[in-house]
């Protein structure tokens, strides 16, 4: 009964810290809305001091401090390191890296909480169910990013090739660089349209285009992106024409993509070997066999 209370008030204070972080920004907009809707209205009290709400008070200094814990339980990791994890993963816009840190120790406190529980009650068995308890909430959120991570590269290389023909296509009719990302993000959705628009934003707020293109190759992480954003650079340096090179870019794209496609379909008929020995087999030996097993008795 307490190992049961006590996983219930863990997971009752895991979501309550989840659902913080992540209403965090739009509260944070509210606010930034109502303070300049009614600026100006009220003249503020001599002496009086704005009182600051629960989560100024205690969520973000604790955040901060498990976060702090938890760099220094793993000293390889960083914020920044963490922040571009997040951004791979599509959630830099979401959850912060401290943020995200935070969750980390809220998921080891609770876990670690539970393994005494189960040392005191289960012994040696119970310490070792606790450690791998301690384990998963320590590195479960980073694979679970590591997922998101993945799949969102996926994405945006099933996606590339046709962008490019598409910013091929608009540069060739007349347009700028700029014009054609514009038409991109305009008929395409996904998380490279979105890295896209997130690129054109840079540059009209005064960011040079070297500078965007090399941010969206590291925000991106993936090979061929990398080397649009070296080819598009260094023709932009060289002066050469942009609709040509992006048609080769498409083109080379297009072919990475049907040899990654071959190398899958290859790897498919080895990774269904284990599932066919384990399941399989047996049921068609035991199909197969068992009507003459259950007649040895009558041969003898």
């Amino acid at each position: 009964m307490l190992l049961l209370v006590l996983a219930l008030g863990c997971l009752a204070g895991a979501a309550y810290f989840i659902g913080e972080l992540a209403t965090a920004p739009a509260r944070e907009r509210a606010t930034s809305v109502r303070r300049a809707a009614t600026y100006g209205r009220f003249r503020a009290r001599t002496g009086a001091l704005e009182r600051e709400s629960l989560r100024d008070r205690a969520l973000v200094p604790l955040s901060q401090s498990l976060a702090g814990l938890v760099l220094k339980l793993n000293p390889r990791s960083t914020s920044e390191s963490v922040a571009l994890k997040l951004q791979a993963a599509g959630l830099g816009q979401k959850v912060t890296p401290t943020g995200f840190l935070a969750i980390k120790g809220v998921f080891s406190l609770c876990a670690a909480g539970l393994a005494l529980v189960l040392i005191g009650s289960a012994g040696s068995a119970g310490l070792m169910f606790g450690l791998f308890l301690v384990l998963v909430g320590f590195f479960g959120p980073d694979y679970l990013v590591s997922i998101y991570a993945r799949r969102r590269r996926e994405q945006i290389r099933a996606a590339l090739p046709d962008a490019l023909d598409l910013l091929a296509v608009s540069v060739e009719a007349g347009l700028g660089l700029d014009g054609a990302i514009a038409k991109l993000t305009d008929h395409m959705e996904g998380p490279l349209a979105d890295e896209f628009a997130l690129t054109l934003s840079e540059m009209r707020i005064g960011e040079s285009r070297a500078d965007a293109l090399k941010r969206l190759g590291e925000r991106a992480d993936t090979p061929e992106v990398t080397a649009f954003t070296r080819s598009i650079i260094q023709a932009d340096q060289l002066g050469t024409s942009l609709g040509r090179i992006l048609r080769v870019q498409a083109a080379d794209t297009r072919l990475r993509r049907q040899a990654a496609a071959e190398e899958r379909a290859m790897k498919a008929p080895i990774k269904m070997l284990f599932p066919t020995v384990l399941f399989i087999f047996p049921a068609m030996f035991l199909v197969i066999l068992g009507p003459a097993i259950l007649n040895i008795d009558e041969l003898f």
